[in-house]
């Protein structure tokens, strides 16, 4: 498939972007970058919601997992589910109640600005590190299939990933929440296209009926859902349970997710929204899997060789799909995965700029209450702040291609899982008991938990127990820090 064709295509689609940017951030104000001036639809969050939740590397992953983990990533989004329930019926009352525009600021009305900065730091350290390291991988397939490809002239990583932020940048800094409402929808929609047009596409290719794939998925040994080895990190109740507090933390206590939810007109539309959206989301997973089935059932009939590691003989899962695509079902099939893979990347990663620049402006240095500054002092120092975080997720991407290991990526994005722990931690006591904490000793507690909970996972349970965790250790996790605090809190 030619290069170029990609690129076009690729630059089309930003087009698109560009003019909803240009029709959406006319007249944009601090009200309606931090919160849509609490006019969006909530057909079009719950919608774009999708492409936030599902980032380049789930796009890549989940569907080459099934070979090895089969359908067992259902068990969490059937958790999922119930952690949206929750957060729809808990956590989002209370935000609407207290009309709050980043959802840290409960932390000092409940416990002082210690607490405040320290969850505002952990949502910023966990979705720098993670938006960086997914934009990485995703872009690291785009320079792999398309630029390293044009031979006529050398397009460096750097640059590549360059032009990839500064677009962002252009539709982004200005519109913010009001303009990332309808981006996202358009980007969901495209991440949705591309995984029902593959699934075609391969169905096209085996000459097969829906019906037929349907039974061929149902019957195969690769749809097999539940498991019930309660040693192994699959366990369905790990698993099932784990989705609960991970939507609850990575969904209800984060910023980037809850920024748009909190841009809806009123509370009702807003759990409208977390409702679809919960549904939507078990159907669009339940895509992604059946994708995964059909991917390995076309390497067996077609005979293709499966990717796999020459050393160890496992098969390299993040490959299967974009190597099929791009490789084997024809330029249509390339072009879809690349608009796919595109849609899904950006759409988990531009919200992010938006997001840190309101937790660090309002979290952070507090500038919503500076009475000082004049109101176009201010939005001039909210587009540096928007600037500065494109510049910083550069020089994260930059340093994990020059280390040049997966592992150490794998590993970063791990980390920024356990910074959810200690914000899930905090709100649980501030929402379910009257303890007050001594707010200047938060931040230490919530910096040591995360640390045990890496030994006692790493250097007791694993090595001593013959026990995987799972999906639980942000449950753990959590625990550690609610003794943590509980242990240093104030006496009446």
């Amino acid at each position: 498939m030619s290069p170029i064709l990609i690129i076009s295509c690729i630059g089309l689609y930003f087009g698109g972007l560009l003019l909803i940017a240009y029709l959406t951030s006319k007249n944009t104000t601090a009200e309606s970058y931090f919160s849509g001036n609490h006019s969006s639809p909530w057909y079009a969050v719950a919608f774009g919601m999708i492409g936030d939740s599902l980032s380049g590397v789930t796009y890549i992953s989940v569907p080459g997992k099934v070979g090895t983990a089969h359908f067992s990533y259902l068990q969490l989004v059937l958790g999922y589910f119930v952690g949206y329930f929750i957060i729809s019926k808990i956590l989002l009352p209370i935000y609407y109640k207290m009309n709050l525009v980043s959802i840290y600021s409960y932390l000092q009305d409940r416990f002082g600005k210690h607490t405040q900065k320290t969850g505002a730091f952990f949502f910023i350290l966990s979705r720098i590190l993670g938006a960086s390291g997914r934009l990485y991988l995703a872009a690291g397939v785009i320079q792999f299939f398309v630029f390293d490809r044009i031979q006529s002239v050398h397009i460096p990583f750097w640059l590549s990933v360059s032009v990839i932020l500064v677009l962002m940048l252009v539709y982004t800094y200005k519109g913010g929440i009001k303009t990332l409402v309808w981006t996202d929808t358009f980007q969901s929609l495209f991440l949705v296209l591309g995984v029902v047009l593959s699934i075609g596409v391969i169905m096209s290719k085996m000459d097969i009926s829906f019906t037929q794939s349907v039974k061929t998925i149902y019957q195969s040994p690769l749809s097999e859902t539940f498991f019930w080895d309660w040693h192994k990190s699959n366990f369905f109740f790990k698993e099932f349970i784990g989705g609960i507090f991970i939507a609850v933390a990575m969904t209800g206590l984060d910023q980037n997710m809850m920024q748009k939810n909190l841009s809806c007109k009123s509370l009702g539309e807003a759990q409208k929204n977390i409702f679809w959206f919960s549904i939507v989301m078990v159907i669009v997973n339940v895509f992604f899997l059946s994708l995964g089935v059909l991917l390995y059932q076309y390497y067996a009939f077609a005979g293709i060789d499966i990717p796999t590691n020459l050393a160890t003989g496992q098969i390299i899962s993040d490959k299967v799909f974009p190597n099929l695509a791009l490789g084997f079902l024809g330029m249509f099939a390339g072009l879809i995965f690349i608009i796919g893979l595109t849609a899904a990347t950006f759409s988990s990663a531009d919200s992010v700029l938006t997001t840190l620049t309101t937790s660090t402006y309002i979290d952070m240095l507090e500038y919503d209450k500076n009475t000082v500054l004049s109101e176009k002092e201010k939005s001039k120092r909210r587009t540096l702040i928007h600037i500065g975080f494109a510049v910083i997720m550069w020089l994260v991407i930059i340093v994990f291609d020059v280390l040049n290991q997966r592992a150490i990526i794998d590993t970063i994005l791990m980390l920024a899982g356990y910074t959810y722990g200690p914000l899930l931690g905090l709100f649980t006591i501030g929402l379910f008991t009257k303890l007050n904490l001594k707010d200047a000793i938060v931040p230490v507690i919530c910096v040591i938990a995360p640390i045990l909970t890496y030994l006692i996972a790493n250097y007791i349970v694993t090595p001593y127990c013959n026990y995987q965790i799972g999906n639980e250790l942000i449950i753990i996790n959590a625990g550690i820090t609610i003794i943590g605090l509980v242990l240093v809190k104030k006496r009446n």
